[in-house]
């Protein structure tokens, strides 16, 4: 089913975009909400002179959403949050809380235009803005844990206990090796 978008819907298009949806979607969730219009011949040219004479105002939004990335340039968000033994997050780290750490550094975004996958480990990712269908930003968003040094201690303190029982269990196999050699030594001539 094709319609036109009367707003942006992050994950589908921006306003004004004509998109292929499927039926029961369009039917049954945009056109009623007022989000979207079925994509007759006539609605396509009401669309087309729409913004034929919206060009200007369009100009404008675009220069304004600009205007908003620049305040992003060399912005990079370092996020702390609760992590396991394993480096497994205790939860996830998502759009919302990005909107946070921004919000923290002094810059105001609305929710709704991050998007990001959901991190459930710690390492490096990236949230998308999208402040208008030609301008999007992407913030290079590291996750760490919370309580590095507890894990750290945890780790190290796992690893000095293991050692001595790998010790010990080299120790206890090498005599029965030997045992078994000097039984097949004396077992193989009686084969003969």
């Amino acid at each position: 089913m094709e319609i036109i978008l009367k707003e942006d819907i992050i994950g589908l298009g921006y306003k004004n975009d004509i998109v292929n949806v499927k039926s029961g979607y369009g039917r049954n969730y945009l056109i009623p909400t007022g989000k979207a219009v079925i994509a007759s011949p006539s609605a396509k040219k009401v669309l087309a002179e729409n913004l034929r004479q919206q060009a200007h105002k369009l100009a404008v939004l675009k220069q304004n959403a600009e205007d908003k990335a620049k305040a992003f340039e060399g912005v990079a968000l370092e996020i702390a949050a609760k992590v396991s033994s394993t480096g497994q997050l205790y939860g996830s780290v998502g759009a919302a809380q990005v909107v946070a750490a921004l919000a923290e550094k002094g810059i105001e975004v609305d929710r709704k235009i991050v998007t990001m996958r959901d991190a459930k480990q710690i390492g490096d990712y990236e949230a998308v803005v999208h402040f208008h269908k030609e301008v999007e930003v992407k913030v290079p968003v590291k996750v760490v844990a919370e309580n590095a040094e507890e894990l750290a201690a945890a780790a190290a303190a796992a690893a000095e206990e293991a050692a001595p029982v790998v010790e010990e269990a080299v120790e206890e196999e090498a005599p029965e090796m030997e045992e078994a050699e000097v039984a097949t030594e004396e077992e193989a001539p009686a084969a003969e």
